[in-house]
């Protein structure tokens, strides 16, 4: 384990509590015994052994010799166990027949040491729960392939989550990068994987398994981290898919020309998303429906079935907004598409419906 000292400039790391973070992974937490109830489970198995013990030599009371008096009492039987099972052995009670004292090789001495495993319970357990996070980091490491690393879990970060789970991403295949442990922590609480540490560094970016990811969704809080981000990103992953969100529109070239190969400003976003409000609330409920994904309407992104060849995008059966053709996007109505090619891909919209596993059924919607 290492340790990153975050710079003082980059808004990732203002976190007052926070000034030396550990790029540390941390896997989805499964559901524990809570402390009080494992502590009095185990007093209650190291009673149970002191008793048995006890009553155990009181069977045989006559094959045991107590210095202080001739007889075996039951009180003496629980005091010879509790010195027994403790290993202190004063010595004033001992096996004397034979039969006492192949009880106390066969019987008394496996109880001795289940007794010593309760009390050291706590410190095995710890032992076994890190050789056992070990393996399952381990195990994570070699099956992680073409997922999704977000960095930053706040409003942006989540809200991209939601979006991608919704479409079908399974929570295992995204990985959260953010410096605070606390926000790790919710997001390992929803059951995705963290890593806590500065993605501007590589080394951080190299624990999310960032170069063998399939994309990179940026939503940091400033603008400039998400420009170092972008660059440690593409530098780590040249085929990955990168999308970042910066609050200022005049970023967003220096956003591109670090390696994103889309860039979304959230503040024109949602300003435009008011302006449309303003004009038409109707149409602007209509645009916050399609950008949120998994309820009434969705975009949808596809690629040209063989029937669909040749074909115009009007005479597709879900409605086309706009042709994929290469690196270059194209309105529905540009006379450049012509007709369908195979390798080309649409954007649609279609009626989103929850299906049995709760993942959203995508149907196309009915023609007019």
């Amino acid at each position: 384990m290492f340790h990153v000292k975050l710079p003082g400039h980059d808004a990732m790391a203002r976190q007052a509590d926070e000034h030396l973070v550990s790029a540390e992974v941390k896997l989805p937490k499964r559901e524990v015994e809570r402390p009080l109830r494992q502590v009095a489970r185990r007093l209650a198995m190291a009673l149970a052994v002191l008793v048995s013990t006890a009553f155990i030599v009181f069977a045989d009371s006559e094959g045991y010799t107590d210095n202080h008096d001739d007889t075996l009492t039951l009180l003496d039987s629980f005091y010879y166990a509790t010195v027994t099972l403790s290993t202190t052995g004063y010595g004033d009670i001992v096996p004397a027949s034979d039969s006492a004292r192949l009880t106390n090789i066969f019987v008394i001495t496996p109880l001795r040491v289940l007794f010593l495993i309760i009390l050291v319970g706590t410190t095995l357990e710890v032992l076994t729960e890190r050789t056992r996070e070990e393996f399952r980091l381990n195990r994570w490491r070699s099956q992680l392939r073409e997922h999704t690393v977000v960095v930053g879990f706040g409003t942006k970060g989540r809200s991209a989550i939601q979006t991608l789970c919704a479409t079908g991403l399974k929570k295992e295949q995204i990985v959260v990068v953010d410096p605070s442990a606390k926000v790790v922590q919710a997001a390992t609480a929803d059951g995705f994987v963290g890593v806590i540490g500065d993605a501007t560094r590589s080394d951080v970016l190299l624990r999310a398994e960032a170069q063998k990811a399939r994309q990179v969704v940026i939503a940091t809080q400033r603008d400039d981290t998400a420009v170092l981000v972008t660059l440690t990103a593409r530098q780590l992953n040249r085929g990955a898919k990168i999308v970042a969100a910066v609050r200022e529109e005049e970023n967003a070239p220096l956003l591109r020309q670090s390696g994103a190969d889309a860039v979304i400003t959230s503040a024109s976003a949602a300003g435009r998303l008011l302006g449309l409000s303003v004009l038409s609330p109707s149409a602007g409920t209509v645009m916050e429906d399609l950008i949120q994904q998994g309820s009434g309407l969705d975009l949808v992104e596809r690629p040209v079935i063989k029937a669909e060849v040749g074909r115009t995008p009007r005479e597709v059966e879900e409605l086309v907004v706009s042709v994929v053709r290469g690196h270059r996007l194209l309105g529905y109505d540009d006379p450049a598409i012509g007709k369908l090619q195979l390798t080309d891909r649409l954007i649609t919209i279609v009626r989103a419906t929850p299906g049995p596993t709760g993942v959203p059924d995508l149907r196309p919607l009915p023609e007019d």
